[in-house]
């Protein structure tokens, strides 16, 4: 029982051996931008369309509930990052925190959660891609579609999704060559992305038909079952574009590579959530109000869709072009935190050791990166957008758990540790964080709670097997 327990040494975690540490080269402004990447983007490009036909207008409120429950959860995350500044997010905190057995079932939900964003980005991206292409076919009459069967996965007709593998090594490799120039770049591609959603808002907004709100909650508040078997509600809706605002995770995996952690972290991960809850419920209003949730709560690319049915196909294409060239922001974001996840659990002997080396000359862990590219583009490839959306969402909720949970035992057991960021009435907005997150959890498809179960067995399987005696604190030693 003592192995499950064990834990790191808060006072530790920064000490690493050399070819195992990560280069420190990021500031604020990467971060923000880092978590405005990971935030705005298949979230309120496709799966508003997801949300929507969950909800109706309603998902409006969706967008609220998740909305806050994720702030609480922020403000946690800012509390404990600045605490340990070291990478691995919520599954550091908590081998800090609540024991090796715990930190692992949230590293594995880790590894499920950016595993499958990734996949999903790569579809959603997919779909705008496929829509692009078929513009430049009929404006020009160049016929640079791709064939049906290389253009989606099974579940769609087609065979493999080669667009979504193809961008998802790309990513890779952007990472691989550095994580300042990822993120340097990555925060030029921020720009023309919310420019894109300034002009949805400017476009869709005086179009605006409050007949369209209406009926406002057509399938009612909490989760239930339609006569189809398709879970609705405003909750339901919530459950699945809670995904849409959790990119504020992936800036705590960047703690170790932060420059002034204690300043910067807090400034991104708050900086980034509260500018990204007001687009997401002004292009939410935008949307709903413009034009009935039926007309494009199925499409793979909503907004642009609405453009043209407004009769803006100007606007629309801007948006898919922008798509096209600035949803790999949310890729790499993420891609980063898996990437940083795996790294963490090869550095503490729970994955293997050979994983975790650092690339001298860029810094950055390329054989963990390329580990994660095949993962991620093997699910990518024949994956379905809403079924791994909701999946994803799963594994997060865990980790918001847990670092809701750690930051008021910490409260508890170390109440004078120096805390460069305080959360706010941390006993109201650490329980709001926990019970909102178990009720997003319990909103979930019912199927996807069964596929999150099987996953976590397979994952104590493994942890039993190999990681409990493979780990560097059952051989009394520090990472």
């Amino acid at each position: 029982m003592q192995s499950w327990l064990r834990r790191k040494d808060i006072d530790k975690l920064t000490d690493h051996e050399e070819g195992r540490r990560l280069v420190p080269t990021l500031g604020w402004p990467h971060l923000v931008a880092l978590g405005i990447g990971a935030i705005v983007g298949t979230g309120i490009y496709t799966l508003i369309g997801v949300g929507a036909d969950k909800a109706g207008p309603a998902v409006l409120l969706s967008f609220i509930v998740a909305g806050v429950v994720c702030a609480c959860a922020a403000l946690a995350y800012a509390e404990m990052s600045t605490m340990m500044p070291a990478a691995g997010s919520a599954y550091t905190y908590s081998y800090t925190v609540l024991g090796e057995a715990i930190a692992w079932i949230v590293g594995w939900s880790l590894i499920l959660e950016y595993s499958l964003v990734v996949s999903t980005v790569a579809v959603g991206w997919s779909g705008y891609f496929a829509g692009f292409l078929q513009w430049v076919h009929t404006s020009t009459g160049w016929d640079v579609t791709l064939p049906a069967a290389l253009a989606a996965g099974p579940h769609a007709g087609g065979l493999i999704n080669l667009p979504a593998i193809v961008i998802t090594f790309l990513v890779a490799g952007m990472l691989i060559a550095g994580t300042r120039e990822s993120a340097t770049l990555n925060a030029v591609l921020v720009v023309f992305k919310l420019i894109a959603l300034a002009v949805f808002i400017a476009v869709a907004l005086p179009a605006f038909d409050s007949a369209n709100l209406q009926p406002f909650m057509p399938y009612g508040f909490p989760k239930s079952i339609d006569a189809q078997g398709v879970e609705r509600g405003v909750m339901a809706a919530a459950a699945i574009i809670f995904f849409a605002f959790y990119g504020f995770d992936a800036i705590s995996t960047a703690a170790e590579e932060t420059k002034n952690p204690g300043r910067d972290l807090s400034i991104g991960i708050i900086g980034s959530m509260v500018g990204c809850t007001l687009i997401y419920v002004l292009v939410a209003l935008a949307a709903v109000g413009a034009m009935s949730f039926t007309v494009f709560g199925k499409s793979a690319e909503p907004l642009a869709l609405i453009m043209r049915e407004l009769g803006h196909p100007q606007a629309a294409l801007i948006i898919g072009i922008v798509a096209v060239i600035a949803l790999p922001t949310v890729l790499l974001a993420f891609f980063y935190g898996q990437s940083r996840i795996f790294f963490v659990m090869s550095r503490d002997g729970l994955l293997p050791r050979s994983l975790s080396k650092v690339n001298p000359r860029t810094g950055t862990p390329v054989a963990i990166t390329l580990f994660t590219a095949v993962l991620v583009a093997a699910l990518a490839g024949v994956a379905r957008l809403d079924e791994i959306a909701a999946l994803a969402n799963a594994g997060t909720l865990v980790a918001f758990i847990a670092v809701s949970v750690c930051m008021l035992v910490l409260r508890k057991r170390d109440p004078n540790r120096p805390r460069v960021f305080r959360t706010p009435m941390a006993w109201v907005v650490g329980p709001l964080a926990i019970f909102g997150c178990l009720y997003l959890f319990w909103s979930l498809p019912h199927r996807t709670q069964i596929w999150f179960l099987v996953w976590n067995v397979v994952g104590v399987i493994v942890y039993l097997l190999y990681s409990r005696r493979a780990s560097l604190l059952a051989k009394g030693q520090e990472a």
